[in-house]
């Protein structure tokens, strides 16, 4: 009987998701993307941003209560696909290649790569300029994957602070990185200035796994929401101040 029922439970909590709390949705991040995401708080120790703000709106909807795991970048989507997190509100831009590891949402954000440079650096003009080049990114963002395909010799960090400092040092000839945060680290270091480079413009999205059409119809729903009510823009001056 005591073995029947283990079994039966453990069955149990499979069928439900390994024991998750159904009233919690876990929204996976990256805290160290400015203004998206980012420590923040009275102590440092709260995860905070404009993607956070999305993130708790669609727990909100959906009548759950929000819960955050702020994880690597580049393991989000394995975290996702393996049930750790019910979506990923990260920054994360649409890319064909990851639409055949996961679903976006509707687009929420338009940004675009830029190149960061020190001061008294070269100027670069092109992308096709860039080729060579030892460039900083962010471990399995756009830049990381943009810097490949031209060819540069390219140092991967988990965290864009990383590759500003690496920059900072002289130790890589430029960074490339997303506009919105990229603004961020040049208001911070003056030292820093940001290149005019005619970089083709992209789009973030929420990403949930290919499993989870209903949940991605409610994040859908809620960024309909916020974009009609005008909730969508609030969010977006408050984090552009």
């Amino acid at each position: 009987m005591k073995k029947s029922l283990l079994l039966a439970t453990i069955t149990a909590l499979l069928l439900t998701g390994c024991g998750k709390d159904q009233d919690v949705l876990v929204v996976g991040t990256n805290a160290a993307f400015p203004p998206f995401e980012y420590m923040g708080g009275a102590n440092g120790d709260e995860v905070k941003g404009l993607d956070i703000d999305i993130a708790k709106a669609i727990a909100a909807d959906a009548g759950k209560t929000l819960k955050v795991e702020n994880l690597k970048f580049d393991s989000l989507i394995v975290a996702l696909n393996s049930g750790k997190i019910d979506f990923i509100a990260s920054g994360m831009t649409i890319t064909d290649e990851r639409q055949k590891s996961v679903d976006f949402s509707t687009p929420y954000y338009e940004a675009t790569q830029v190149v960061i440079v020190n001061q008294d650096s070269q100027v670069f003009n092109t992308p096709a300029d860039l080729a060579g080049k030892k460039i900083a990114v962010q471990l399995g963002s756009t830049g990381d994957i943009m810097a490949k395909e031209l060819k540069a010799e390219v140092v991967a960090f988990n965290t864009g602070f990383e590759a500003f400092m690496e920059l900072k040092n002289h130790k890589v000839d430029l960074v490339l990185f997303d506009s919105q945060p990229a603004a961020t680290y040049l208001a911070k270091n003056p030292t820093l200035k940001q290149l005019d480079i005619d970089f083709s413009p992209e789009f973030y999205g929420i990403a949930v796994a290919k499993n989870q059409p209903e949940l991605l119809g409610q994040i859908n729903a809620t960024l309909s929401r916020l974009q009609s009510s005008g909730e969508y823009q609030q969010i977006l001056e408050k984090y552009q101040k």
